[in-house]
């Protein structure tokens, strides 16, 4: 690490968490816009879903070719340039004048966004010792996970002081100082260069696209059993590609490591799950309860505030008592509030009835987030940090895309937005889909081992790395 930076590291720390959770916001900021965006450009149902899913498909799928980037090209560069095409993209958004526009200006700024957020992670795990590394990812986790559900209420303030264009406007100023103040504050870090395999990404692209579409289309026609089918179709394809390709995507001898892979199916299935819920509740707030964007938003500050103000904690206790313990009781507190919320939750239901499930589910994902971060990141050896950050980021964007669309099938199927009875019984039957998801998340945990502390002394003194400057 260069002596600016490592006289800095809380400066260091921020450079690479602000970006982080900018674009994680923008994963549900926008949702609360939609009816907006519609009416400013009359735009269709099926326009404002790829609204979402353009950014999330883009997002997710790319992850993989951003850590080999930066493996090749220096991971402080790389995240340099996703800075760089996200805030123009975001300057796009804003400016689009039509739906595909603004669907096509969303795809890239998925891409930008892909390109910075696994690198941000390992950029942050680099700059660190191990004994330190829990404290920083806390901090890392606690940017991110808190952006997916501060997204409505954020959109809500943007939408209720200005006009829909302002959630991307926002994004500028922010990638700009990013972009000067990353070559001052981050070290350059590579690992070992390898080929991109394009087949693969073309293969997972194209049957994830299939397979949401299938998903989210509330008509059963034979197209929509054809997406899904296909979509199917091309993800084995894709994982018989892995498995056989001279350059897959991820490594597999990093699959063979058990705390890895339950880490990483544990990081898909609470994306999912998370995701799936985050979709839904400021809908059911909103069109439900009949509270505003910005009322709604301010309802989830239970569920919100916890990741903020527990995640950093919970990081420094994972280097403690193992990351294990916090990934099984984080998302089993977090599949019984979304259970909790379904038998509660009615077409006029006081909020304080809400507050408690809310709150409950707030400090599950709150131990969770920077506890898979850090198993995940931990279980790999330096060299493979950058894609270990990649398999963390790309699992849980898949994961929420996946989630994101079953949660809005069942909840069409089980329901729909006809009636205040209709959006209760499609928003219980979804948090019953995606408790269960969460709880097979804490299942998948079960297979991380606990970590060895290499350097107490470094675990000793990793307060340092939130010290005020």
């Amino acid at each position: 690490m260069s002596s600016r930076a490592a006289g800095r590291p809380a400066l260091a720390l921020a450079v690479t968490c602000v970006p982080a959770f900018m674009v994680t916001l923008d994963l549900m900021v926008v949702t609360v816009a939609l009816s907006t965006i519609r009416t400013s450009l009359d735009a269709s149902l099926d326009a404002l879903g790829w609204t979402v899913n353009a950014y999330t498909l883009a997002f997710g799928v790319l992850i993989p070719t951003a850590a080999l980037l930066g493996d090749r090209l220096g991971r402080r560069r790389v995240f340099g340039i996703g800075l760089g095409v996200f805030t123009l993209a975001s300057a796009a958004c804003a400016l689009a004048p039509t739906a595909g526009a603004l669907i096509a200006a969303r795809a890239v700024q998925g891409a930008g966004a892909a390109l910075i957020t696994p690198l941000s992670l390992a950029l942050v795990t680099a700059a660190v010792p191990p004994g330190r590394r829990g404290a920083a990812v806390g901090v890392w986790g606690a940017a991110t996970g808190s952006a997916v559900a501060l997204g409505p209420l954020v959109g809500g303030l943007v939408v209720a002081g200005t006009s829909w264009p302002w959630i991307f406007w926002v994004n500028v100023p922010i990638g700009l100082v990013a972009m000067v103040l990353a070559p001052r504050l981050l070290a350059e870090s590579r690992g070992a260069p390898r080929a991109a395999d394009v087949p693969g990404l073309v293969l997972l692209a194209a049957g994830l696209a299939a397979l949401v579409w299938g998903i989210i289309r509330e008509d059963a026609t034979a197209w929509t059993a054809a997406s899904i089918v296909g979509g199917v179709v091309l993800l084995g394809a894709f994982a018989v590609r892995q498995a056989r390709a001279s350059s897959p995507l991820l490594p597999r001898h990093l699959f063979t490591d058990r705390t890895f892979a339950s880490a990483t199916g544990t990081v898909f299935l609470m994306g999912a799950s998370l995701m799936g819920a985050a979709f839904l509740v400021p809908q059911y707030l909103q069109t439900g309860l009949r509270y505003s964007a910005l009322e709604g938003g301010a309802r989830m500050l239970p569920w919100t505030i916890m990741p903020m103000l527990l995640a950093p904690v919970v990081g420094r206790l994972g280097d403690r008592i193992g990351n294990r313990p916090l990934m099984v009781a984080g998302l089993v507190l977090q599949g019984s509030a979304f259970l909790w919320l379904a038998a509660v939750a009615g077409p006029a239901t006081a909020y304080g009835t809400l507050f408690a499930p809310l709150l409950v589910a707030g400090i599950g994902i709150a131990l969770v987030f920077p506890a898979v971060s850090n198993a995940v990141v931990g279980a790999v050896a330096p060299a493979d940090l950058g894609l270990a950050s990649a398999a963390n980021a790309t699992a849980r964007q898949v994961g929420g895309l996946v989630g994101v669309a079953v949660a809005t099938a069942v909840f069409g199927r089980a329901g729909g937005f006809e009636s205040g009875r209709a959006i209760v019984d499609g928003l219980a039957a979804a948090l019953v889909v995606v408790a269960a998801i969460s709880l097979a998340g804490a299942a998948a945990s079960l297979g991380v081992r606990r970590p060895v502390v290499a350097d107490q002394a470094g675990r000793e003194q990793e307060a340092d790395v939130l010290k005020p400057v």
